[in-house]
C-alpha cells in the first residue's frame, strides 16, 4: 500500500508531544549508555541515568595541527559546561597521558558519579583510534576541529612559551599572560627543527580526512588564524548547542512572487520532506472526488474561497499522513491571516520553524508578470530564473490570470495588510533576504536549519563513527 494512504496508527498529537520533549534523543542517548555499559540491572540503571538528567554534559573533542591553539581553547574555556563547578569536568591532553591509558581510564570511570563531562584535546589521533575510543562509550557530542594555513602554524610553533608551572602555553607573538609574575616564569616551549615541525604537520594532513569522516555528524571546522578570543567564543557557542531529533514542519511566509514554491520544492529535494502548497492541495483534493473534495470543488469552480474550517480540515489530514509525520512537510501558501495563523497553532500541526522570505513589491511584481504557466504540463516558468526548455514549450506557454497585474497588485496589498499580525504570531521567525538567485535563498534558508539542528545530522549514534 502506498504510504501516503496507509491509515494512521499513532496520532499526530503523539509526534508533537515526542518532539516538544526530545524523546527521540532522551531514548537514543539512554539505550547508547545502556548497552555500553552493560549493567546486571538494565532497569535500576536507567532509573539512575534519568535521575541524573545527563544530557546537557559535554562531551568534546578539540582537534586539530600541531600549533593551531587546541590547548588554549581548552584551558581558557569549560567547553560549554552547565555546571559551576570545574571539578566536575575531566581534560585530557593527547600530551597527559598514552592513548591507551586513556582507553583504560575512561572504562573505568564510566558513568560515575564524579564524572560530568569530559574533553579531549588532539584525541583521537587517526581514524582508527576513533573508531576504537567507540566501545569505551567515548562518543562525543561535539567535535571541533581548528584550521590555519601551514605557513601561520609554523610560524606559532617557533614563540612557543610554557608556564613551568601550569603548564599553560603562550605565545611571544599572539599570546601573553596579563600578570607580569606569569611572563616571568615563561620558558621557551620544547624546541623542534623546522623538518621535525613539517613532519608532524604531514602526519596531521594524512590523518585530517579520516578523522573528519568519523566524526562528520557532530564536527564543527572553525578557522583559528583569528584572535584567540574570537576563536574560544565561536567553539563556546558550538558546544552550548544540544542536539535534537525533531521532525522539522517548517513554514514559509512571504508576499506573492517570493519564491515559496521554489524553496519548498528545493528543500524537499534536498532533505526528504514534503511540499505541501495548500492551493496545489485542494485543487488535488477537489480531483479526488471525495464528500469533502465535492465541497472544496464547489468553491473552486465559484472562484469564492474556500472556509478556513474546511481548509483546516484539508490541511490536518494532509499533515497527519505518515510521510508528513515521519519526514517533515514544508507547508506554504497557508496562513494568510492573523485568524489562519491562530487556527494553526491550536491544532496538531504547529510548524517548529517559520521563514519570512522578505521581497519589495517591486521586484514582487516584476517576477510574476514574467511568469507562466505550459497547459499540457502543468510546470511553471520564469522568462528569466526558470526559462521554457523548449521554443515549442515557450509558444504555449499562459500567463494564470492570478498572476495578471491587477490581481498580483491586489494580493500584495492583502499580503501587507496582514504581515504585521503574521509576525506577531511567529515573533521567533528567520527573515530571509528573497531578492536574490534562488540557490543562494536556499542556502541561507538550509544554513540556519542545520544550525539550529531542525534537519538532525545525527540519525544513529552507534553509526556515526562507520
Amino acid at each position: 500500500m502506498d504510504e501516503t494512504v496507509r491509515p494512521l496508527r499513532i496520532p499526530p498529537q503523539m509526534f508533537v508531544y515526542a518532539d516538544k520533549h526530545n524523546v527521540s534523543q532522551l531514548v537514543q542517548v539512554k539505550v547508547q549508555l545502556l548497552v555500553i555499559d552493560q549493567p546486571d540491572d538494565p532497569i535500576c540503571y536507567l532509573i539512575g541515568l534519568l535521575q541524573r538528567s545527563s544530557d546537557d554534559v559535554p562531551r568534546v573533542i578539540v582537534l586539530g595541527p600541531p600549533a593551531v591553539g587546541k590547548h588554549t581553547v581548552v584551558s581558557s574555556s569549560e567547553c560549554g559546561k552547565p555546571s559551576a563547578d570545574p571539578r566536575m569536568l575531566v581534560y585530557v591532553s593527547s600530551s597527559s597521558s598514552s592513548y591507551v591509558f586513556l582507553f583504560c581510564f575512561f572504562q573505568a570511570k564510566k558513568l560515575s558519579a564524579d564524572l560530568r563531562g569530559w574533553v579531549l584535546e588532539g584525541i583521537p589521533q587517526t581514524r582508527l583510534q576513533a573508531l576504537s575510543l567507540q566501545p569505551g562509550g567515548v562518543i562525543p557530542e561535539h567535535v571541533v576541529m581548528l584550521e590555519a594555513p601551514d605557513d601561520v602554524l609554523m610560524e606559532r610553533s617557533c614563540g612557543r612559551l610554557v608556564d613551568a608551572i601550569t603548564g599553560d602555553v603562550y605565545h611571544r607573538t599572539f599570546i601573553l599572560p596579563d600578570d607580569d609574575i606569569i611572563t616571568k616564569r615563561l620558558e621557551k616551549g620544547r624546541s623542534l627543527t623546522d623538518q621535525q615541525r613539517l613532519a608532524k604537520l604531514h602526519r596531521y594532513r594524512c590523518e585530517v580526512t579520516g578523522l573528519r569522516s568519523a566524526y562528520q555528524h557532530v564536527l564543527k571546522v572553525i578557522d583559528s588564524d583569528q584572535p584567540h578570543a574570537d576563536v574560544y567564543l565561536q567553539v563556546l557557542a558550538f558546544v552550548r548547542t544540544r542536539q535534537r531529533s525533531r521532525t522539522p514542519r517548517i513554514l514559509l511566509l512571504g508576499p506573492p512572487g517570493s519564491g515559496k514554491s521554489r524553496q519548498a520544492q528545493l528543500l524537499s529535494e534536498k532533505y526528504r520532506m514534503v511540499d505541501v502548497s495548500c492551493g496545489r492541495l485542494l485543487r488535488s483534493v477537489a480531483a479526488a472526488g471525495s464528500t469533502r473534495g465535492a465541497e472544496v470543488q464547489a468553491y473552486l469552480d465559484d472562484g469564492r474561497p474556500v472556509p478556513d474550517s474546511l481548509l483546516l480540515q484539508v490541511l490536518e489530514d494532509r499533515l497527519s499522513r505518515p510521510d508528513c509525520t515521519r519526514g517533515g512537510w514544508i507547508l506554504h501558501g497557508f496562513p494568510c491571516d492573523l485568524q489562519q495563523a491562530r487556527s494553526l497553532q491550536e491544532s496538531h500541526q504547529q510548524p517548529n520553524r517559520v521563514f519570512f522570505l522578505e521581497l519589495t513589491d517591486d521586484v514582487c511584481l516584476e517576477r510574476l508578470s514574467l511568469r507562466a504557466t505550459d497547459p499540457v504540463s502543468g510546470q511553471s516558468f520564469h522568462h528569466v530564473t526558470r526559462p521554457a526548455p523548449s521554443s515549442e514549450v515557450q509558444h504555449r506557454l499562459k500567463t494564470r490570470p492570478e498572476d495578471s497585474m491587477e490581481s498580483v497588485t491586489q494580493r500584495l496589498k492583502q499580503y501587507r495588510v496582514h504581515s504585521a499580525a503574521l509576525q506577531s504570531v511567529y515573533p521567533e521567525a528567520i527573515h530571509i533576504d528573497a531578492d536574490q538567485d534562488p540557490h543562494s535563498v536556499f542556502e541561507a534558508v538550509a544554513s540556519r536549519l542545520t544550525s539550529d539542528q531542525l534537519i538532525s545530522q545525527i540519525n544513529n549514534s552507534f553509526a556515526q563513527l562507520h
